[in-house]
Protein backbone atom coordinates (compact mmCIF):
# COMPACT_ATOMS: atom_id res chain seq x y z
CA UNK A 1 0.00 0.00 0.00
CA UNK A 2 1.30 3.25 -0.68
CA UNK A 3 3.21 5.13 2.29
CA UNK A 4 1.05 7.62 3.69
CA UNK A 5 2.25 11.18 4.93
CA UNK A 6 -0.32 10.72 8.03
CA UNK A 7 -3.14 8.77 9.16
CA UNK A 8 -5.60 9.34 12.99
CA UNK A 9 -6.90 7.48 15.06
CA UNK A 10 -9.86 8.69 17.73
CA UNK A 11 -10.03 7.80 20.76
CA UNK A 12 -13.79 7.09 21.69
CA UNK A 13 -14.48 4.50 24.41
CA UNK A 14 -14.02 6.21 27.29
CA UNK A 15 -16.81 5.88 30.00
CA UNK A 16 -17.00 9.22 30.63
CA UNK A 17 -18.16 9.02 34.60
CA UNK A 18 -18.39 12.48 35.34
CA UNK A 19 -21.04 13.05 32.91
CA UNK A 20 -23.35 11.09 35.19
CA UNK A 21 -26.77 10.12 33.71
CA UNK A 22 -25.74 10.87 30.30
CA UNK A 23 -23.74 7.89 30.00
CA UNK A 24 -25.33 5.61 31.70
CA UNK A 25 -26.52 3.69 28.32
CA UNK A 26 -23.73 5.23 26.16
CA UNK A 27 -19.66 6.13 25.69
CA UNK A 28 -19.37 9.75 26.26
CA UNK A 29 -18.09 10.52 22.52
CA UNK A 30 -22.00 9.48 21.24
CA UNK A 31 -23.61 11.91 24.02
CA UNK A 32 -25.57 14.30 22.01
CA UNK A 33 -24.65 18.02 21.68
CA UNK A 34 -25.81 21.13 20.18
CA UNK A 35 -29.15 20.15 19.28
CA UNK A 36 -28.45 17.85 16.87
CA UNK A 37 -24.88 16.61 16.92
CA UNK A 38 -22.96 14.40 19.01
CA UNK A 39 -19.50 14.78 20.61
CA UNK A 40 -17.78 12.89 18.39
CA UNK A 41 -18.75 14.81 15.51
CA UNK A 42 -16.05 17.94 16.40
CA UNK A 43 -13.21 15.43 16.29
CA UNK A 44 -13.99 13.93 13.24
CA UNK A 45 -14.80 16.54 11.28
CA UNK A 46 -11.53 18.48 12.28
CA UNK A 47 -9.97 15.08 10.64
CA UNK A 48 -12.41 15.28 7.68
CA UNK A 49 -12.05 18.84 7.39
CA UNK A 50 -7.71 18.60 7.28
CA UNK A 51 -7.92 16.43 4.30
CA UNK A 52 -7.27 13.06 6.10
CA UNK A 53 -7.96 10.10 4.12
CA UNK A 54 -7.42 7.48 7.02
CA UNK A 55 -9.07 7.62 10.33
CA UNK A 56 -9.48 4.85 12.80
CA UNK A 57 -11.63 5.02 15.73
CA UNK A 58 -11.06 3.32 18.92
CA UNK A 59 -14.39 2.12 20.94
CA UNK A 60 -15.03 -0.02 23.82
CA UNK A 61 -17.48 1.04 26.14
CA UNK A 62 -21.37 0.76 25.74
CA UNK A 63 -20.51 1.53 21.43
CA UNK A 64 -23.61 0.55 19.84
CA UNK A 65 -25.23 3.63 19.65
CA UNK A 66 -21.73 5.30 18.44
CA UNK A 67 -21.41 2.73 15.89
CA UNK A 68 -24.84 3.25 14.44
CA UNK A 69 -24.17 6.80 14.11
CA UNK A 70 -20.89 6.46 12.76
CA UNK A 71 -22.44 3.99 10.00
CA UNK A 72 -24.85 6.51 9.59
CA UNK A 73 -21.86 9.68 9.17
CA UNK A 74 -20.40 7.76 6.58
CA UNK A 75 -23.34 6.66 4.40
CA UNK A 76 -21.95 7.74 1.32
CA UNK A 77 -20.17 10.97 2.23
CA UNK A 78 -15.99 11.62 2.09
CA UNK A 79 -14.63 8.53 4.25
CA UNK A 80 -16.94 6.47 2.34
CA UNK A 81 -15.53 7.15 -0.70
CA UNK A 82 -11.85 6.97 0.23
CA UNK A 83 -12.47 3.91 2.32
CA UNK A 84 -10.66 5.39 5.28
CA UNK A 85 -12.75 5.48 8.13
CA UNK A 86 -12.56 1.82 10.54
CA UNK A 87 -13.78 1.30 13.98
CA UNK A 88 -11.38 -0.65 15.97
CA UNK A 89 -13.09 -1.81 18.82
CA UNK A 90 -11.22 -4.56 21.00
CA UNK A 91 -11.44 -8.17 19.66
CA UNK A 92 -9.83 -11.95 20.84
CA UNK A 93 -6.41 -12.20 19.83
CA UNK A 94 -5.56 -16.03 21.57
CA UNK A 95 -7.45 -18.44 23.24
CA UNK A 96 -7.65 -15.93 26.60
CA UNK A 97 -10.21 -13.97 25.74
CA UNK A 98 -11.09 -10.08 24.52
CA UNK A 99 -7.61 -8.26 25.01
CA UNK A 100 -9.34 -4.78 26.48
CA UNK A 101 -8.12 -1.48 26.36
CA UNK A 102 -6.41 -0.76 29.48
CA UNK A 103 -4.96 3.09 28.95
CA UNK A 104 -4.80 5.47 25.80
CA UNK A 105 -1.89 4.22 24.59
CA UNK A 106 -2.47 0.56 24.95
CA UNK A 107 -5.54 1.31 22.61
CA UNK A 108 -3.14 2.40 20.12
CA UNK A 109 -0.59 -0.55 20.93
CA UNK A 110 -2.92 -3.35 20.03
CA UNK A 111 -4.06 -1.22 16.58
CA UNK A 112 -0.22 -1.58 15.65
CA UNK A 113 -1.19 -3.77 12.67
CA UNK A 114 -3.50 -1.39 11.29
CA UNK A 115 -1.45 1.36 11.50
CA UNK A 116 1.56 -0.49 9.81
CA UNK A 117 -0.59 -1.65 6.31
CA UNK A 118 -0.37 2.16 5.65
CA UNK A 119 3.10 2.66 6.26
CA UNK A 120 2.45 6.20 7.61
CA UNK A 121 5.19 8.68 8.44
CA UNK A 122 3.39 10.16 11.57
CA UNK A 123 0.01 9.36 13.68
CA UNK A 124 -2.49 11.73 14.88
CA UNK A 125 -3.72 10.93 17.78
CA UNK A 126 -6.68 12.46 19.22
CA UNK A 127 -9.42 12.54 21.92
CA UNK A 128 -13.11 12.30 20.44
CA UNK A 129 -14.97 14.01 23.14
CA UNK A 130 -14.25 17.44 22.84
CA UNK A 131 -15.68 20.59 21.36
CA UNK A 132 -13.70 22.80 18.83
CA UNK A 133 -12.50 23.34 15.65
CA UNK A 134 -9.07 22.99 14.68
CA UNK A 135 -6.93 22.45 10.96
CA UNK A 136 -4.60 19.37 11.70
CA UNK A 137 -2.98 20.34 9.08
CA UNK A 138 -1.36 23.77 10.45
CA UNK A 139 -0.60 21.61 13.36
CA UNK A 140 1.55 18.92 11.56
CA UNK A 141 3.22 21.57 9.26
CA UNK A 142 4.79 22.92 12.61
CA UNK A 143 5.44 18.88 13.53
CA UNK A 144 7.78 18.86 10.01
CA UNK A 145 9.30 22.22 10.31
CA UNK A 146 10.68 21.46 14.13
CA UNK A 147 11.59 18.18 12.86
CA UNK A 148 9.37 17.07 16.33
CA UNK A 149 9.09 13.66 17.35
CA UNK A 150 5.91 14.54 18.71
CA UNK A 151 4.08 17.85 19.23
CA UNK A 152 0.92 18.37 22.08
CA UNK A 153 -1.58 20.61 21.01
CA UNK A 154 -2.42 22.96 23.81
CA UNK A 155 -4.61 25.70 25.29
CA UNK A 156 -4.52 27.63 28.53
CA UNK A 157 -7.18 27.21 31.11
CA UNK A 158 -8.61 28.71 34.11
CA UNK A 159 -6.83 28.15 36.54
CA UNK A 160 -9.66 26.35 38.75
CA UNK A 161 -9.79 23.88 36.57
CA UNK A 162 -5.86 23.12 35.71
CA UNK A 163 -5.90 19.43 38.16
CA UNK A 164 -8.35 18.20 35.82
CA UNK A 165 -5.40 18.33 32.84
CA UNK A 166 -1.75 17.23 31.93
CA UNK A 167 -0.27 20.55 32.06
CA UNK A 168 3.30 21.73 30.72
CA UNK A 169 6.13 24.03 30.53
CA UNK A 170 7.55 25.51 27.03
CA UNK A 171 10.18 27.48 25.98
CA UNK A 172 8.40 30.41 25.37
CA UNK A 173 10.19 31.52 21.61
CA UNK A 174 10.74 27.79 20.59
CA UNK A 175 7.64 26.00 21.65
CA UNK A 176 9.19 23.26 22.68
CA UNK A 177 8.34 21.87 26.05
CA UNK A 178 10.80 21.26 28.76
CA UNK A 179 8.10 19.52 31.50
CA UNK A 180 4.86 17.61 31.84
CA UNK A 181 2.83 16.62 34.38
CA UNK A 182 -0.20 14.49 34.45
CA UNK A 183 -3.46 16.18 36.40
CA UNK A 184 -1.18 17.13 39.42
CA UNK A 185 -2.72 18.00 42.40
CA UNK A 186 -1.03 21.57 42.94
CA UNK A 187 -0.61 22.97 39.34
CA UNK A 188 2.31 25.23 38.78
CA UNK A 189 0.79 25.79 35.40
CA UNK A 190 -2.12 26.15 33.19
CA UNK A 191 -0.68 25.11 29.98
CA UNK A 192 -3.26 22.18 29.13
CA UNK A 193 -2.56 19.11 26.92
CA UNK A 194 -5.87 18.82 24.54
CA UNK A 195 -5.31 15.04 24.06
CA UNK A 196 -4.16 16.11 21.05
CA UNK A 197 -0.73 14.33 19.83
CA UNK A 198 1.22 13.72 16.63
CA UNK A 199 4.00 11.60 16.58
CA UNK A 200 6.45 10.37 14.52
CA UNK A 201 5.26 6.95 13.84
CA UNK A 202 8.59 5.06 13.86
CA UNK A 203 8.91 6.54 17.37
CA UNK A 204 6.07 6.20 18.44
CA UNK A 205 5.95 2.11 17.63
CA UNK A 206 8.70 1.89 19.90
CA UNK A 207 7.66 3.42 23.16
CA UNK A 208 4.23 1.72 22.93
CA UNK A 209 6.12 -1.63 22.68
CA UNK A 210 8.68 -0.46 24.87
CA UNK A 211 5.72 0.32 27.73
CA UNK A 212 4.24 -3.13 27.13
CA UNK A 213 7.23 -4.64 28.91
CA UNK A 214 7.24 -3.09 31.66
CA UNK A 215 5.59 -4.04 34.59
CA UNK A 216 3.79 -1.72 35.85
CA UNK A 217 2.12 0.67 33.62
CA UNK A 218 -0.77 2.98 33.36
CA UNK A 219 -0.26 2.34 29.43
CA UNK A 220 -1.78 6.09 29.14
CA UNK A 221 0.02 8.32 26.76
CA UNK A 222 -0.07 11.68 29.47
CA UNK A 223 1.13 9.64 32.00
CA UNK A 224 3.89 7.29 30.74
CA UNK A 225 4.64 7.65 26.82
CA UNK A 226 4.91 11.07 26.89
CA UNK A 227 7.02 11.54 30.24
CA UNK A 228 9.66 8.69 29.09
CA UNK A 229 9.78 10.93 25.57
CA UNK A 230 10.83 14.07 27.84
CA UNK A 231 13.15 11.82 29.94
CA UNK A 232 15.58 10.57 27.38
CA UNK A 233 15.53 13.92 25.72
CA UNK A 234 13.32 13.62 22.61
CA UNK A 235 12.01 16.60 21.01
CA UNK A 236 8.39 17.36 22.51
CA UNK A 237 6.82 20.67 21.02
CA UNK A 238 3.53 22.56 22.20
CA UNK A 239 1.23 23.69 19.06
CA UNK A 240 -0.43 26.44 20.36
CA UNK A 241 -4.51 26.73 19.95
CA UNK A 242 -6.12 30.12 21.07
CA UNK A 243 -9.35 29.45 19.79
CA UNK A 244 -13.24 28.39 21.12
CA UNK A 245 -12.32 25.37 23.18
CA UNK A 246 -14.31 22.92 25.56
CA UNK A 247 -13.50 19.39 27.18
CA UNK A 248 -16.98 18.55 28.34
CA UNK A 249 -15.21 15.82 30.41
CA UNK A 250 -17.99 16.85 33.59
CA UNK A 251 -21.48 17.95 33.86
CA UNK A 252 -21.18 21.29 34.67
CA UNK A 253 -18.66 21.54 31.44
CA UNK A 254 -21.24 20.09 29.09
CA UNK A 255 -24.21 21.98 30.43
CA UNK A 256 -22.06 25.29 29.75
CA UNK A 257 -20.45 24.18 26.16
CA UNK A 258 -24.06 23.93 25.33
CA UNK A 259 -25.69 27.20 26.48
CA UNK A 260 -22.53 28.92 24.62
CA UNK A 261 -24.25 28.42 21.74
CA UNK A 262 -26.77 30.82 22.48
CA UNK A 263 -24.26 34.01 22.58
CA UNK A 264 -23.30 34.92 18.70
CA UNK A 265 -19.66 35.59 20.45
CA UNK A 266 -19.32 32.06 21.83
CA UNK A 267 -21.14 30.15 19.56
CA UNK A 268 -19.12 27.51 17.45
CA UNK A 269 -21.28 27.55 14.90
CA UNK A 270 -20.88 30.86 13.58
CA UNK A 271 -17.26 30.92 14.14
CA UNK A 272 -15.66 30.24 10.82
CA UNK A 273 -18.72 29.12 9.05
CA UNK A 274 -16.73 27.39 5.89
CA UNK A 275 -15.09 24.80 8.43
CA UNK A 276 -18.44 22.77 9.00
CA UNK A 277 -19.39 20.12 11.53
CA UNK A 278 -20.85 16.84 9.56
CA UNK A 279 -23.01 14.77 11.30
CA UNK A 280 -25.90 12.22 10.73
CA UNK A 281 -28.83 13.52 9.37
CA UNK A 282 -31.87 12.09 10.82
CA UNK A 283 -35.74 12.54 9.41
CA UNK A 284 -37.78 14.54 11.90
CA UNK A 285 -40.77 16.30 11.19
CA UNK A 286 -40.04 20.34 11.27
CA UNK A 287 -40.87 22.19 14.61
CA UNK A 288 -44.35 22.89 15.55
CA UNK A 289 -44.39 25.86 17.51
CA UNK A 290 -48.05 26.85 19.42
CA UNK A 291 -49.86 30.06 19.38
CA UNK A 292 -49.18 30.33 23.29
CA UNK A 293 -45.80 29.28 22.83
CA UNK A 294 -43.07 31.59 23.77
CA UNK A 295 -39.05 31.44 23.16
CA UNK A 296 -35.73 33.59 23.81
CA UNK A 297 -32.58 33.24 22.70
CA UNK A 298 -32.45 29.40 22.54
CA UNK A 299 -32.18 26.59 20.26
CA UNK A 300 -35.10 24.30 19.34
CA UNK A 301 -34.74 21.26 16.96
CA UNK A 302 -36.30 19.54 14.67
CA UNK A 303 -39.08 17.53 16.02
CA UNK A 304 -39.64 19.63 19.05
CA UNK A 305 -43.43 20.43 19.97
CA UNK A 306 -43.91 24.08 21.56
CA UNK A 307 -46.91 25.02 23.70
CA UNK A 308 -44.69 26.36 26.47
CA UNK A 309 -42.01 29.34 27.28
CA UNK A 310 -38.37 28.15 26.43
CA UNK A 311 -36.03 30.85 27.06
CA UNK A 312 -32.04 30.68 26.91
CA UNK A 313 -32.38 26.59 26.36
CA UNK A 314 -30.78 24.19 24.11
CA UNK A 315 -33.82 21.38 23.07
CA UNK A 316 -32.99 18.32 21.24
CA UNK A 317 -34.88 16.79 18.71
CA UNK A 318 -38.51 15.37 19.06
CA UNK A 319 -38.73 17.25 22.43
CA UNK A 320 -42.37 17.76 23.71
CA UNK A 321 -43.14 20.74 26.12
CA UNK A 322 -46.08 21.11 27.26
CA UNK A 323 -48.66 23.98 28.14
CA UNK A 324 -48.13 25.96 31.34
CA UNK A 325 -44.41 24.39 31.26
CA UNK A 326 -41.67 26.99 31.94
CA UNK A 327 -37.62 25.88 30.72
CA UNK A 328 -35.16 27.96 31.28
CA UNK A 329 -30.91 27.80 31.04
CA UNK A 330 -31.30 24.18 30.49
CA UNK A 331 -30.62 21.63 28.04
CA UNK A 332 -33.31 18.88 27.21
CA UNK A 333 -31.82 16.00 25.51
CA UNK A 334 -33.83 14.07 22.37
CA UNK A 335 -37.20 12.57 22.67
CA UNK A 336 -37.90 13.92 26.23
CA UNK A 337 -41.79 14.85 26.99
CA UNK A 338 -42.52 17.72 29.42
CA UNK A 339 -45.78 17.62 30.81
CA UNK A 340 -47.92 20.56 31.51
CA UNK A 341 -47.15 23.44 34.28
CA UNK A 342 -43.27 22.17 34.68
CA UNK A 343 -40.98 24.46 35.88
CA UNK A 344 -36.64 23.28 34.84
CA UNK A 345 -34.37 25.66 36.16
CA UNK A 346 -30.66 25.27 35.38
CA UNK A 347 -30.53 21.52 34.55
CA UNK A 348 -29.61 18.57 32.12
CA UNK A 349 -32.36 16.29 31.70
CA UNK A 350 -31.37 13.17 29.74
CA UNK A 351 -32.52 11.65 26.21
CA UNK A 352 -36.11 9.65 26.73
CA UNK A 353 -37.43 11.29 29.36
CA UNK A 354 -40.90 11.47 30.65
CA UNK A 355 -41.63 14.51 33.32
CA UNK A 356 -45.13 14.21 34.39
CA UNK A 357 -47.55 17.81 35.50
CA UNK A 358 -46.38 19.83 37.34
CA UNK A 359 -42.85 18.50 38.52
CA UNK A 360 -40.36 21.33 39.41
CA UNK A 361 -36.94 20.70 38.65
CA UNK A 362 -34.76 23.85 39.75
CA UNK A 363 -31.51 24.95 41.16
CA UNK A 364 -31.23 28.57 42.24
CA UNK A 365 -27.73 28.84 41.47
CA UNK A 366 -26.52 26.50 39.03
CA UNK A 367 -22.22 27.09 40.20
CA UNK A 368 -23.27 25.03 43.24
CA UNK A 369 -26.09 22.92 42.40
CA UNK A 370 -26.79 21.68 38.48
CA UNK A 371 -29.67 19.96 38.37
CA UNK A 372 -29.15 16.22 36.24
CA UNK A 373 -32.31 14.73 36.12
CA UNK A 374 -33.91 11.20 34.22
CA UNK A 375 -32.61 9.31 31.18
CA UNK A 376 -35.54 6.75 29.72
CA UNK A 377 -36.99 7.54 33.31
CA UNK A 378 -40.27 8.34 34.38
CA UNK A 379 -40.20 11.58 37.02
CA UNK A 380 -43.45 11.68 38.57
CA UNK A 381 -43.93 13.37 41.73
CA UNK A 382 -46.67 10.81 42.81
CA UNK A 383 -44.22 8.53 43.46
CA UNK A 384 -42.96 7.95 46.87
CA UNK A 385 -39.05 7.45 46.14
CA UNK A 386 -36.50 8.43 43.64
CA UNK A 387 -32.81 7.45 42.98
CA UNK A 388 -30.73 9.89 44.44
CA UNK A 389 -29.46 11.06 41.16
CA UNK A 390 -32.87 11.38 40.15
CA UNK A 391 -34.38 13.12 43.03
CA UNK A 392 -36.74 15.87 41.89
CA UNK A 393 -37.00 18.65 44.12
CA UNK A 394 -36.98 22.71 44.08
CA UNK A 395 -33.32 23.36 44.96
CA UNK A 396 -32.37 27.29 46.48
CA UNK A 397 -28.19 27.39 47.03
Amino acid sequence: MKKQKWIALLLAGGKGTRLNLLTKTLVKPAVPFGGKYRIIDFALSNCRNSGIETVGILTQYRPYELHAHLGRCNDGNYYNRYGGLTILPPYQRSDSGVEWYEGTAHAVYQNIEFIEQYNPENVLVVSGDQIYKMDYSIMLKQHIETNANCTIAVVEVPWADANRFGLMRMDPTTYRITSFEEKPKKPTSNLASMGIYIFKWPILREYLRREELKEFSNRDFGKDIIPSMLSDGLQLYAYYFNNYWRDVGTIHSYWEANLDLLTSEKNIFLQDPEWRIHTAHYDEPPLYFDTQAKMYQSIVSDGCEIYGTIEHSVLFSGVKVGKGARIKNSVILPQTVIGENVWIENAVVGSQTQIMDGVIIVSKNADAHLMVVGHNEMIDPELQEFPLTNKVISVVS
